[in-house]
Formats: C-alpha cells, sequence, structure tokens
C-alpha cells in the first residue's frame, strides 16, 4: 500500500479509536469515499496493533495489576483487587469474543462495512451517547466497578464489531448510564478495549506471519508505530477535555457525519 495511505490509515485509527465517534468505522469509510483500494480487515487491526500499545503503556500500572490478578485466579485466590480487576476484564470480554465468532461464522464481516450500516450506526450511537451523557448520573467511580456492570458494559462493547457503532463511544454510552462519571467510564472504557484488541491483533500477527508476505508485514509495521504516537496523545487529551467537557462535540458530529453518510447511501 502506498506510503501516505498508511499515514492516512494509521492516523485515523490512532485519532479515533479512543474517540467515541468509530475508528472501525472511519477506517471503512477512507476507501468508500476518496475511492481508494479497500485496506481489508487485516490492516485494520494491524493499526489497532499501534493503540492497542498505547493504551497499555498509558495505563500500566492497570495493565501489570490485571496481569498479576489472573495468575492470582488462575490459582483461585480471588479475594484480593487485583484478581478483582482481571475477573472484571474477563466477563467484560466474554460478549464481545461471542459476538465476534457468530459474526465470522456466519461471514458477515463485510456486508456490515457498507455505507448505509456505518451511517445508521454513527447516528444511533450518537442519540444514545447525548441521552446517557446528558441523563447519567455520575455517582460512581472506576474504583466501584462490579462484576454486573463489566457484564452490562460488556455486552454494549459487542455492538461495537458493527462499525460506525463506536467500541469506545457505545462503552462510555453504557458506562454513563449506569451513572459512573465521564473520566471514569472513559477510564474503564480504555481498559476494556484491552483484551479485546489484544486477541483480535494476534490473530492477525500469526495470519500475516505465516503468510510470508513480506510487503504486507511492512504495512503492518509502519501503520502500528504511526498509530502508536496517535493513539497516545488522543488518549491523553480526550481524559483531559472530560474533566470540563460534555460529550456534545462528539455527539454532533456524529449525529452530522452519520446524516452525511445515510445521504450518500441513499441518494
Amino acid at each position: 500500500m502506498p506510503f501516505l495511505h498508511l499515514v492516512i490509515l494509521a492516523l485515523i485509527q490512532g485519532v479515533t479509536e479512543f474517540l467515541p465517534i468509530s475508528s472501525s468505522g472511519h477506517l471503512a469509510l477512507y476507501p468508500l469515499l476518496t475511492g481508494a483500494q479497500d485496506q481489508g480487515l487485516k490492516l485494520d487491526v494491524a493499526t489497532h496493533i499501534g493503540s492497542l500499545a498505547a493504551v497499555m503503556l498509558y495505563f500500566r500500572a492497570d495493565v501489570a495489576m490485571a496481569a498479576r490478578g489472573a495468575l492470582r485466579v488462575l490459582r483461585w485466590d480471588l479475594m484480593n483487587r487485583e484478581a478483582h480487576l482481571a475477573l472484571l476484564l474477563l466477563v467484560a470480554t466474554v460478549p464481545a469474543v461471542l459476538a465476534g465468532g457468530v459474526i465470522a461464522a456466519l461471514g458477515w464481516a463485510e456486508a456490515l462495512r457498507s455505507l448505509a450500516v456505518i451511517g445508521w450506526a454513527t447516528l444511533i450511537g450518537g442519540l444514545l451517547l447525548f441521552l446517557a451523557d446528558r441523563y447519567g448520573r455520575m455517582e460512581k467511580r472506576e474504583a466501584g466497578w462490579t462484576l454486573k456492570d463489566a457484564a452490562l458494559i460488556g455486552l454494549a462493547q459487542a455492538a461495537a464489531l458493527v462499525p460506525g457503532v463506536s467500541r469506545s463511544g457505545i462503552t462510555i454510552t453504557a458506562a454513563r448510564a449506569l451513572g459512573y462519571a465521564r473520566v471514569d467510564a472513559a477510564r474503564v472504557s480504555f481498559l476494556m478495549s484491552i483484551p479485546v484488541t489484544l486477541a483480535a491483533a494476534l490473530l492477525v500477527l500469526v495470519e500475516v506471519a505465516e503468510s510470508g508476505n513480506t510487503a504486507l508485514q511492512a504495512d503492518v509495521a509502519v501503520a502500528a508505530v504511526l498509530s502508536f504516537v496517535a493513539a497516545y496523545a488522543a488518549i491523553a487529551l480526550f481524559l483531559k477535555m472530560l474533566r470540563t467537557w460534555s460529550m456534545n462535540v462528539f455527539v454532533v458530529y456524529r449525529l452530522i457525519l452519520g446524516a452525511g453518510l445515510l445521504y450518500l447511501a441513499y441518494a
């Protein structure tokens, strides 16, 4: 793939992955709106490798805690904070893994990348985000994250397999609806992204390595590095913004984008 296209795709992924506006939707839109060759799902996931590295570095203390907790869970040592965090992430991840398996088995992945699907998902997701942020309480904190809430937010995360829904958008929406403060909702959403993205990235890396396609391997490496830089900056900026901003700017963006996409889809 031309280097300029790789740069654009990596920046799209890095900037939009942790904003509630759908990175997968924007990645699918790039070839649809520019006429460029579709980069394919493998390169889409490859750009997620960079954003995965960024969120793991940014939340490195939590990642280390969850890793230690996973080892404790394996030893059935459950009565501690580390094991609790590992269990929360496991419970939150299961729905998306199951939904992903169903979509893959039915061969729906490419069909879901249509302009109409992305448009409706963008529009409806924006409305849900507005309602949750407008009427949701702000009494819960990340430290009070429960297994029940992890399951509910995990169910919402499964819907993000549809391009345009936005993984961060729908999980933040669910967390705000459950009463989490904005920054805490975002932190929960970001931590939840790690297991799902890691699983998808590992599968793609194995396929790319086994393919022996050196050009694709080089594309994956470049896209990952560029998206890492953009994603790390986006995480820091977004969390800072949420200390004083509401979600309205992202809602307005989604409504305008969704309406425009539906016009293009049905015109």
